[in-house]
């Protein structure tokens, strides 16, 4: 276990976590581990890192969305599949699932969690690549873990490639072929594990940079393919993970010229499909060929994904009934989800206005309380669990007020940044207008409900909030739960830390010294009002004790104490 804990460390005030390996967050390199707790602490740190990197990379990726639509939403998609994923493997992994259960948890999360075609393609690639991983190599030789890479990367491209009905070059397709050629040469030379994963990915980046060259969509707009562009950034953490790798992520000067999110000549013409149909289908196996030779004829952009009796179909048309028709006439279609690409390209339909939401997440149920009181749709973030999009829609979408026209997003956590983005992304698909504040503490929100005022227009009222939440300078204390090394020196179980704007600062032995501390740095010479929030293991009297010591030295200071019973974290402390 970490110094800090777990989840916090980058959730309720935005902090860092103290480095318990090597000083460098680096992971050992003779991977895969040889023992089953080791095992799932892997995956467990792969998923986590996956997540965090597609969800950086969103946005880059939905702008360079122009094919086979311009709807840009490719990151959004993919972001959203392995999001999916990794929760259904982290409540596997919760019950005390072994390896191969919460494996398959993941993969089943991501099938079930597909969105758009290249979340679906990347669902299959996971699908294929990830059982095979964990099945592997028991031993960890790194040279064997290498040429088991090769051949998982080979099975996962093939089945790709066998899912579209109408594989196109240029595309995630080929990207992924690619990858499993490098790989596959480098493991004919006995290569070891990182340098077979180097191969891949620098043979998937070099594939990706040509894409342009094999798409005419691609080469008009000046971009590389969106979702090849994803699964470079998934080999590429893959490899970091896995080898302890810490550069950037490979990124080439042709990914990140200026995007034209919807081209002109790319705009979806009356002659083409009109709607996007995806739907989960429970099918015998053996009549998915007969399924796919059906919807073949009525669009394109078809796949179908999955395996032992569910299925997930994707396709483009304008008969959206005889899609699924098809689907109904081999098992049973549910979740069906269809899209109207013009709503996609064109402004979403105007909703009835009903006023404006705010919508945060809360640390704790005290926080849960606070927001609520001020009017705020309140997601509350269990330990150790990330908040996930469709949480933050539902909330958006369900206000208690009914359906909104506005919403503000506060995610008050570092790891729910890119979630509420992509709820965002989903919302305004449904005509809402959000705006997302990336807050990443607790108190950032706190600060940022406190001037919301839905009487001023959307803009000013977001521009105020964000002031607001900016100026807030926020830290926290927290109790070791064991031996490591932080930015302010080596630690022990139960010493006292003090976080200042995400960094590890201070150690020591009393909470309320430290709490102390901790506000006078924020301070810095400057600061209006002091903000301290409790947590659910705070000894009585503490909070008091920091109030106190800040009035006898700054009177001119305002000071506000709420109970927000968050775990972990004994105080959250914000200045003004």
């Amino acid at each position: 276990m970490s110094c800090a804990g777990a989840s916090e460390a980058t959730g309720a005030h935005g902090g860092g976590q103290p480095d318990k390996r090597n000083g460098r967050g680096a992971a050992p390199t003779n991977l895969p581990a040889v023992t089953a707790e080791a095992a799932l602490d892997l995956f467990a740190r792969w998923r986590e890192q996956v997540v965090v990197a597609l969800g950086a990379a969103r946005a880059e990726l939905d702008a360079l969305n122009v094919f086979p639509v311009p709807d840009a939403d490719t990151g959004t998609n993919v972001y959203l599949t392995v999001e999916s994923a990794a929760q259904a493997a982290a409540d596997a992994a919760a019950t005390g699932s072994d390896i191969t259960e919460v494996g398959r948890a993941f993969v089943d999360g991501a099938l079930r969690g597909a969105r758009g075609n290249s979340g679906v393609i990347v669902s299959q690639l996971l699908r294929v690549s990830v059982p095979l991983l964990l099945a592997g190599n028991p031993v960890g030789d790194p040279r064997t873990s290498g040429q088991l890479y090769a051949r998982v990367l080979r099975s996962a491209a093939e089945a790709a490639w066998a899912a579209v009905g109408d594989p196109v070059e240029g595309t995630i397709l080929t990207v992924a072929r690619a990858a499993a050629d490098g790989a596959e040469v480098a493991a004919g030379r006995d290569a070891s594990l990182p340098a077979v994963l180097r191969a891949a990915t620098t043979a998937a980046d070099d594939a990706l940079a040509r894409t342009p060259d094999q798409l005419e969509p691609l080469r008009r707009a000046g971009v590389v393919d969106a979702g090849g562009r994803a699964l470079v950034v998934l080999l590429d953490t893959t490899e970091r993970v896995l080898t302890g790798r810490v550069t950037p992520q490979a990124s080439h000067p042709r990914q990140m010229l200026p995007v034209p999110i919807r081209p002109i000549d790319d705009q979806p013409s009356s002659t083409g499909p009109a709607y996007e149909v995806m739907y989960l289908l429970d099918a015998p196996d053996d009549t998915i060929p007969a399924l796919r030779a059906a919807l073949g004829p009525l669009g394109d952009s078809l796949a179908v994904v999955g395996g032992e009796g569910l299925w997930n179909v994707h396709v483009h048309v304008d008969d959206v009934g005889a899609a699924i028709e098809v689907g109904t006439s081999v098992g049973r279609p549910h979740r069906i989800l269809v899209t109207h690409f013009a709503d996609q390209v064109d402004a979403p339909p105007t909703r009835p206005r009903r006023g404006r939401a705010v919508v945060l997440t809360a640390a704790g149920p005290g926080l849960a309380a606070l927001f609520r009181s001020a009017g705020a749709e309140v997601v509350e973030s269990a330990h150790g669990r990330r908040t996930r999009a469709h949480e933050l829609l539902a909330a958006v979408v369900g206000a208690a007020n009914g359906p909104v026209g506005e919403a503000v997003l506060l995610p008050n956590d570092r790891s729910a940044v890119a979630g509420a983005e992509a709820a965002a992304h989903q919302a305004r698909e449904q005509g809402v207008r959000v705006a997302v504040i990336p807050t990443t503490a607790q108190v950032q929100g706190i600060a940022a409900l406190a001037v919301h005022d839905p009487g001023r227009s959307f803009d000013d009222d977001v521009v105020q909030m964000s002031a607001a939440a900016g100026q807030t300078r926020h830290g926290a204390v927290t109790i070791a739960l064991g031996q490591a090394m932080t930015t302010a020196g080596p630690c022990e179980p139960g010493d006292v830390l003090g976080v200042v704007d995400g960094d590890f600062a201070l150690v020591g032995k009393d909470v309320a010294s430290i709490g102390a501390q901790v506000v006078d740095r924020l301070l810095g010479g400057s600061g209006e009002l002091v903000t301290i929030v409790t947590g659910a293991d705070l000894a009585d009297g503490v909070a008091g004790q920091i109030e106190r010591r800040v009035i006898a030295g700054r009177p001119d200071i305002d000071v506000q104490v709420y109970d927000g019973g968050q775990s972990r974290y004994v105080l959250l402390l914000a200045v003004e």
